[in-house]
């Protein structure tokens, strides 16, 4: 039996954009003549899959179908939630699909995560199908490259999932990782049985609402409209405090593979920082007296660059009226200053420039600095710069 691969599509992007009035949904961010959709629409075409089934809302239905024109996928099933009930309600909704078999492999994805060496992360599903069973949850755990409180934890005892840590501070990310915690990627593999047994245990509420909601749903066009009175009596929960912390039986696949669920401009600026070569053009390269920049990818209210600050170099002394900036050093350790604070970074170390602080970047060291920026708002131009200071008296 194939897998069926359930793609949960109803994130709002609200992380990425905290002060914007109008998010864009991460999945459909254009990040260079790709999306996080369009990726995973990709990866459900290997052969282990059948026919995927999309969960999102009627705000993004037409985005939805465009994806799946574009990256020609035919046969697909459409579940259309009616209003934001979290993971759990979307997850069960999905599975309780007539025709999905009761031993039915099930394979749930988040459209907004970047996987790469795909084929070692399709091998590992394909592996551990034959230990699906009807009470049984698989989660995918990442290696981390470093402590990050960006993510969720789980640690592990022979594969089985012990205990779950929700997004740690530093210092405890560090311990978990000692202790050979792996980074909790939010993804789920189990059997439809599974999920209908550990719902009707652990969450009845939301298993008799759901169910009412998808036996009341009108069907057009491989779209399910849930019925909207139903599905908002069920109880707003994420999958992982519904089942995840409730059942016993959790196995865990470990993989150790780039990945990235894109939450943050960090993680951007890292993937536009490991990617370069494809987004580098020569026509792009602006030589300031302080070193250079090169523009890597102008997206919607967002550009993407790197500075290359040479031995001695320093920006003038500026702020801006309409964008933030987000810096990650690469190379060098340059001094910054942010308003009133002077410090120090180091290759790795992130920093946020809110919209309006004056802030420079200083070079004194005999090594370049390079910096991969993100400026996120409603005029990325040159002309969006205030000069308090500059040795290179460029102050009018």
């Amino acid at each position: 039996m194939k897998i069926r691969p359930v793609i949960l599509c109803g994130g709002a992007g609200t992380r990425l954009w905290p002060k914007a009035k109008k998010h864009q949904a991460k999945q459909f961010i254009d990040f260079g003549n790709w999306t996080l959709l369009g990726k995973t629409l990709e990866r459900v075409k290997a052969s282990i899959y059948d026919a995927p089934i999309i969960s999102t809302n009627a705000k993004y239905l037409k985005q939805v179908k465009q994806h799946l024109k574009k990256h020609k996928i035919r046969k697909f099933k459409i579940v259309l939630e009616p209003a934001k009930r979290n993971t759990a309600p979307a997850i069960l909704s999905t599975a309780l699909i007539k025709d999905i078999p009761n031993e039915q492999p099930l394979m749930f994805l988040a459209a907004d995560h970047l996987i790469e060496k795909v084929a070692l992360f399709n091998k590992a599903i394909k592996k551990n199908q034959k230990k699906l069973t009807h009470n049984n949850i698989f989660i995918f755990g990442i290696k981390p490259k470093m402590p990050s409180s960006e993510f969720g934890y789980f640690l592990t005892k022979n594969n089985k999932v012990t205990r779950f840590v929700e997004k740690p501070k530093a210092a405890k990310a560090k311990q978990i990782i000692n202790k050979k915690g792996y980074w909790n990627s939010g993804m789920f593999y189990l059997r439809k049985d599974s999920i209908i047994n550990n719902f009707k245990k652990y969450q009845p509420n939301i298993y008799r609402n759901c169910n009412n909601a998808l036996i009341k749903a009108k069907y057009k066009s491989n779209v399910y409209y849930l019925n909207k009175q139903a599905f908002t009596k069920a109880t707003a929960k994420s999958f992982d405090y519904a089942i995840l912390e409730k059942t016993k039986d959790i196995n865990a696949i470990k993989l150790d593979i780039p990945w990235s669920d894109l939450g943050s401009w960090k993680e951007i600026c890292k993937m536009y920082g490991r990617n370069k070569k494809h987004y580098y053009k020569k026509k792009n390269v602006f030589h300031k007296p302080w070193g250079s920049y090169v523009n890597l990818f102008n997206g919607k209210e967002f550009l993407i660059k790197e500075l290359y600050v040479k031995p001695k170099g320093i920006l003038s002394l500026q702020k801006h009226h309409h964008r933030a900036e987000h810096w990650v050093v690469t190379q060098g350790k340059p001094k910054i200053t942010l308003d009133k604070k002077y410090f120090t970074m180091k290759p790795d170390e992130t920093i946020f420039i809110p919209l309006g602080a004056i802030h420079r970047i200083e070079n004194p060291y005999k090594k370049p600095v390079k910096i991969i920026e993100a400026q996120v708002g409603s005029i990325l131009k040159e002309t969006d710069i205030v000069r308090y200071q500059d040795i290179y008296g460029r102050i009018k």
